[in-house]
């Protein structure tokens, strides 16, 4: 019976050392896990203040900007801030046009990416489309349903809200 006992306890001690190795080892990726997730968030913090910075309306006077936009992304001012849409880019000009083309049934996905000259059966290019939210965010346009793009009430016709042109 001795013999039973030691032999269960060797193996329990050789166990023991096991898991402790294995855990020494899980511990070590994890440090080394939370080094790089460390790194990524700082990254991703500043490439977003980066993007906020760039985005900000810089009041310079007689000067301008001889920054050039940074891959396929156009920057879309505040409708607050500008006059006119032809202070959008041609991409976007094209998207107001269409949207006041549309009128009350606003401009669809598929219907931008045909405006911008994409293929509309690419279900990537509906989806770029899409993205055009950006108009929405910054007053351009409205979504009054998902994924329909429609003029804000202001600049829409006369009595283009309702029928007869009532108010």
């Amino acid at each position: 019976m001795r013999a039973v006992l030691e032999a269960r306890q060797k193996a329990a001690a050789v166990q023991v050392k096991q898991l402790e190795d294995e855990l020494e080892r899980v511990r070590a990726a994890l440090a080394d896990a939370e080094e790089v997730h460390g790194r990524r968030v700082i990254g991703l913090e500043q490439y977003l203040e980066a993007l906020t910075e760039e985005e900000a309306p810089v009041h310079v006077t007689g000067e301008v900007s001889r920054r050039k936009p940074v891959g396929p992304r156009r920057a879309v001012p505040h409708r607050r801030h500008a006059t006119d849409v032809q202070e959008l880019s041609p991409d976007y000009q094209a998207l107001m046009a269409a949207a006041a083309d549309a009128g009350g049934d606003g401009l669809g996905a598929r219907r931008a990416a045909v405006v911008l000259g994409w293929d509309s059966a690419s279900a990537s290019r509906a989806e770029g489309a899409r993205a055009r939210k950006r108009l929405v965010e910054r007053g351009w346009l409205v979504e009054k349903k998902p994924g329909r793009f429609t003029l804000p009430l202001s600049e829409q016709e006369p009595g283009a809200g309702r029928p007869g042109g009532g108010s």
